[in-house]
């Protein structure tokens, strides 16, 4: 394969232009280094078999090459699918899924469904856990107050926002998590799946932090309200992340995120504001791609919670 991705929209239609050479993509993409048998665990040339399948050419088991994949037991077609992914990595602010279904030819549901198994593949990028100096605080996603309670007591989503603060000005990576409420017992699992031990973490005075010392993490105090200076002053990276956010899910989606899916378009806008300073859109999409078949099959509950692994590194 002379390219490992595409750069432009011409050269990736030329790249892809049937089922084939979509299926010899995700081929090398899979076993970069040579197919390996994962029954007999020998490397051979394989054979290729109809219906997207791999014969083993010493034990003659065979495989699809979508099994084990977000991709498994798709009746999607392959050029369908890395269409979807190069539009979802190659839109500055992504898709909504009625502006895919538009762009790619399927039905909503399709669309929607592709939409949301890229999204759970997506937060597989971000396994390396933040470090150095992380800002962590919550913020609210929904609607316009209009009377009503605010702060840590509202109704409305809450999501907890954790974001490396490099030296001088500028911001590292970001990892974010919709939780059920601002106590310890939301907090501290966040944190701990998504922060090193060791890491200095920035927060407000909320005693939902209190305890994170006892975690082998630093806690340096923000106390915003006894403060002269403004939130977005004293906690920067945070409040520019949840303001970026709110901004592009109101943009991008309409501001219409269920909180049963919020977690899934968190984890691509995770996925997108961790790679903003890319150079190539199309290295982005083999990205996706990667991670995709790095991926389990993706159940309904991986779609309505979003992937939360206990296993992170």
């Amino acid at each position: 394969m002379e390219k490992e991705y595409p750069d432009t929209i011409r050269e990736f239609f030329r790249m892809f232009p049937d089922e084939e050479s979509c299926f010899n993509y995700l081929v090398n993409l899979r076993w970069p280094t040579g197919y390996i048998c994962s029954a007999c665990n020998q490397s051979a040339t394989p054979w290729y078999e109809s219906r997207n399948r791999l014969a083993c050419s010493l034990c003659r088991h065979q495989i699809v090459v979508t099994a084990g994949t977000v991709f498994e037991k798709t009746r999607t077609p392959l050029t369908t699918w890395l269409e979807a992914a190069w539009h979802v990595t190659t839109a500055k602010n992504g898709m909504s899924a009625k502006t895919l279904e538009r762009t790619i030819g399927t039905s909503y549901h399709v669309a929607w469904m592709m939409l949301q198994r890229f999204r759970v593949a997506m937060v597989n990028a971000e396994r390396s856990k933040l470090s150095g100096i992380v800002e962590v605080d919550e913020t609210f996603i929904g609607g316009e107050e209009h009377g009503g309670k605010r702060g840590r007591g509202t109704n409305k989503d809450l999501v907890v926002i954790a974001v490396e603060i490099k030296e001088g000005k500028g911001f590292g990576r970001t990892r974010m998590r919709h939780i059920p409420d601002a106590s310890g017992d939301s907090l501290i699992p966040f944190i701990q799946n998504s922060i090193s031990p060791g890491t200095i973490l920035v927060t407000d005075g909320w005693s939902g932090y209190s305890k994170v010392s006892e975690h082998g993490y630093t806690r340096e105090i923000k106390n915003i309200s006894a403060s002269d200076d403004f939130a977005h002053v004293l906690m920067p990276g945070v409040h520019r992340l949840a303001s970026l956010l709110k901004r592009w899910i109101l943009g991008t989606h309409q501001g219409s995120v269920s909180d049963i899916h919020l977690q899934a378009y968190l984890e691509e806008y995770t996925f997108r504001f961790n790679r903003r300073n890319s150079k190539s859109r199309g290295l982005v999409f083999k990205r996706l791609i990667e991670h995709s078949l790095a991926t389990k099959p993706i159940t309904q509950e991986d779609i309505v919670g979003g992937y939360w692994s206990d296993d992170d590194d």
